[in-house]
């Protein structure tokens, strides 16, 4: 084939669907889609009035959404679904595709410091969605009482009342137009309970989703179906007492397990076809892992931003794409409460890719998520950080990291905790800085081998060797800190390569070179004088002597697991 023949069908290829939720212009506009549409198909044939399906954030929940809406409405273009695999299913498309009135909001918008504001938010969702069917004012099946009412769905000073009745009465109101009943579709329904308890006015907004959704899911005769979905499952006594008509789809359900994330064939499927087959063990080992049901699924957030970055350079390392979408609150507060020791090994363990068996409760409620380490437990394996291995038993549940990105978030959640609280033993590191001054190896060595057993480390046989030697190089850097009038200067270019790190002591007559290496078969002293070959041999010391720092300290560090040994070079 000619090169321009070549470029022109490269050109032609589908657009990656990042950040794309709305089904109809995903499909319209030449997006690359994998196919889902099987999810209505099991919906409709293991039928639940109302369906709760929770998933970790960007498993493609809104979109599997949009797609529903899209479905069942009356208003759109059903050729949107032509040669999926829900067109195959002529006999349920014929009975529900495009017969009925949907009303669709999505509540992930409503983040508010403020109960007022939030409040505010959430009336604006509400009017939203009610100006859509402006036609009902014209309705010849609505009398005037319901016009009035349908008036205020369309009033931004609605109380709490009306606000809570919405959803029904809009129900009741396109039932009347009509003659049919209606589709709730409620996205990310828990987004403004999480918002709420994070900014202290849970109480108020628990009452009025709880009324909202009461209303809307118990008492509304003009339901014929409603999907909901969010990541976590609030208790049925905190906000859906008495809704006997709900099924809750989680992560653990084996049905619906594999509509919600990318399968492994998928993957291989789009990474073929984008012309990068190569990257599909990179990709796995990044972003598989999570196990739902009986299937093992990949996040498609980051199998897409990753592809994406192939596009641009064909040599692209793999980035953690999930940290930047949220604030990890759930893992930075689990490694807060990993005070006691147990935990700490716990954690150590899941990050060297072993599995821990715990008691886990899917239902919780935002208050009790952080009163106890079991609860937090509970919290990461819903929220994905977290996933099963195996089956269950019980509440037994055997829990992993599901990837290498997930494990990247725990280790810079553990790093941001040493460095926060690394100033608690300011004695302690000064005595390991003086030491460092005094040329005292041997001192440095024990405050450091103390310090060692008392964090979080890593032993993890298959994280690369230079991933841990990131690691004790950010604790060494993390303990220097403590100095804040020396300079201290990291993977600084010197000599002919670049110094692990380079202190500079407010004296202004010493700098002092550090060389950390991490000892994989557990020879500290050979690595060590590994480390002080390297410091020779690169010259690291040439940059000091020209800035006339005659006075040179040069460090080999060498670390295993929690040990560690420290070597000083000799004159």
């Amino acid at each position: 084939m000619m090169e321009g023949a070549w470029k022109e069908m490269e050109m032609r290829k589908k657009k990656l669907p990042i950040g794309i939720e709305n089904f109809e212009k995903l499909r319209l506009e030449n997006f690359y889609y994998i196919d889902k549409t099987g999810l209505i198909r099991e919906l409709l044939n293991n039928w639940g009035e109302v369906n709760l399906f929770t998933r970790p954030r960007r498993f493609g929940k809104t979109l599997n959404m949009s797609m529903l809406e899209h479905f069942f409405s009356l208003d759109g273009d059903k050729s949107i679904f032509d040669g999926l695999e829900i067109s195959k299913e002529t006999v349920l498309c014929e009975e529900y595709m495009g017969k009925y009135p949907v009303v669709s909001i999505s509540l992930k918008g409503i983040d508010a410091w403020s109960y007022k504001t939030a409040y505010q938010m959430a009336v604006r969702v509400i009017i939203d969605e009610a100006a859509k069917f402006y036609f009902l004012l014209d309705s010849e099946k609505l009398n005037a009482h319901d016009k009035a009412e349908y008036q205020k769905l369309l009033d931004d000073t609605m109380n709490e009342g009306m606000f809570g009745s919405s959803l029904k009465l809009l129900s009741g109101m396109l039932e009347k137009h009509y003659g049919t009943k209606v589709i709730l579709m409620i996205d990310e329904y828990d987004v403004p309970l999480a918002k709420a308890h994070a900014n202290g006015y849970y109480d108020q907004m628990i009452s009025l989703i709880r009324s909202f959704l009461g209303e809307a899911l118990k008492t509304n005769s003009s339901l014929k179906l409603a999907v909901l979905t969010g990541c976590l499952r609030i208790s049925k006594e905190s906000i859906f007492t008495g809704l006997n008509n709900l099924k809750v789809r989680s992560v653990t359900d084996v049905r619906f397990d594999e509509y919600f994330g990318f399968t492994d064939m998928e993957v291989k499927t789009l990474l073929q076809y984008y012309g990068y087959p190569d990257s599909y063990d990179v990709a796995k080992k990044w972003y598989d892992g999570y196990h739902f049901g009986n299937v093992d699924v990949y996040c498609p957030w980051d199998v897409l931003n990753y592809c994406d970055s192939l596009l641009d350079d064909k040599e692209a390392q793999p980035e953690n794409y999930w940290i930047n979408t949220s604030s990890n609150d759930a893992v930075k507060r689990f490694i807060q409460e990993s005070a006691n020791y147990t935990t700490k090994r716990e954690i150590e363990s899941l990050i060297a890719g072993e599995v821990i068996t715990k008691e886990i409760y899917q239902e919780l409620t935002y208050p009790e998520i952080y009163q106890t380490i079991d609860n937090i437990w509970s919290l990461l394996f819903t929220t994905g950080y977290l996933t099963q291995r195996g089956k269950a038993e019980g509440r037994q549940m055997k829990l992993a990291i599901p990837n290498l990105e997930i494990r990247d978030i725990f280790v810079t959640q553990i790093m941001e905790f040493f460095r926060e609280n690394v100033r608690e033993d300011g004695d302690t590191l000064n005595c390991f800085c003086d030491a460092l001054q005094n040329k005292d190896a041997e001192n440095v060595e024990k405050i450091f081998n103390d310090y060692l057993r008392k964090t979080i480390s890593i032993r993890e046989t298959a994280v690369r060797t230079g991933v841990k030697e990131n690691f004790y190089h950010g604790v060494l850097l993390g303990i220097l800190s403590v100095k804040n009038r020396w300079g201290i200067s990291s993977n600084r270019e010197m000599g002919e390569g670049y110094a692990d790190i380079l202190a500079e002591p407010d004296t202004g007559d010493m700098g002092i070179i550090i060389e950390v290496k991490y000892a994989h078969d557990g020879d500290l002293d050979g690595a060590c004088k590994e480390a002080l070959k390297q410091i020779e041999y690169t010259r690291y010391e040439d940059d000091l002597e020209d800035d006339g720092v005659e006075n040179i300290l040069k460090y080999g560090i060498a670390c295993y697991k929690k040990r560690c040994r420290v070597m000083l070079a000799e004159k």
